[in-house]
């Protein structure tokens, strides 16, 4: 089994290591002092964050309602709501598109009533990492959800608790693993976020261009100035994946 394990992780780290390797190190000055690159990094975390936010805001409710929630047409929604996670990012990039592009389906609302346009905006780009990364943190929260002991929300309850003083005091610190689980790994589908983003918000320098947008683009010019940002962006993820560990996980193994 630790054998199994050991070439199974192989898959992971080799690629890493390549990566690595190939970096031209030299050229990390270059590149860090390159203002389109410094503008696409800010651009890569404010949006990702962003998207977080509205992820927790709006996600964790979702997941309550489908791990207690009763109605009709439940696993039709269920299925629904965590589509994304299969559906090819591009496709979900063409679907926000139709649905609030200038002439989409809501789109063309917003932009008539509040002249609100979200299609290759910095919104835009929030919008389409939210759309891909929500789906992985409902579904790890709902799971925990689903497991706890609900005689323990019961207890609090009869003790005069209101139902919002039980869901923070109780049930909220039970799931609170599988919250930041679900936040970390949501964040990190919202970073490295590609397809859906170049669909619905294009790639433009200083407004929608985040740091895989611009390896891809680096790709076909600077082939160098790619692995460079490549390493970049794992560094950052790294870092950020760390500070969920340490800091709000304790350090726990």
């Amino acid at each position: 089994m630790v054998s199994l394990a050991a070439v199974g992780s192989l898959l992971f780290v080799l690629p890493l290591v390549g990566l690595l390797w190939r970096a031209p190190w030299s050229q990390a000055g270059h590149e860090l002092r390159d203002s389109s690159v410094r503008t696409a990094l800010r651009l890569s975390l404010e949006c990702s964050l962003s998207a977080l936010a509205l992820t927790l805001v709006f996600g964790t409710p979702i997941a309550l309602v489908l791990a207690r929630g009763s109605f009709p047409g439940k696993r039709f929604v269920r299925s629904l709501l965590t589509l994304p996670m299969v559906l090819p990012p591009v496709v979900g990039g063409v679907a926000l598109l139709l649905a609030f592009g200038r002439n989409g389906l809501v789109g063309r609302l917003l932009f008539d009533w509040f002249h609100l346009r979200l299609a290759f905006t910095t919104t835009g780009v929030v919008l389409a990492e939210t759309f891909v990364a929500m789906p992985f943190y409902v579904v790890t929260v709902e799971a925990a959800l689903a497991a706890v002991d609900r005689r323990l929300e019961d207890a609090a309850s009869s003790l005069g608790a209101s139902p919002f003083t039980v869901f923070r005091t109780v049930t909220l610190p039970l799931v609170r693993p599988s919250v930041l689980a679900g936040a970390a790994l949501s964040w990190a589908r919202a970073l490295g976020e590609f397809g859906a983003t170049v669909t619905f918000a294009a790639n433009v320098e200083g407004v929608t261009q985040t740091i895989p947008l611009k390896v891809y683009l680096a790709l076909e010019t600077n082939p160098d100035g790619a692995v460079m940002l490549s390493v970049l962006l794992l560094l950052v993820s790294i870092g950020v994946l760390a500070l969920f560990h340490d800091r709000w996980l304790g350090g726990r193994t």
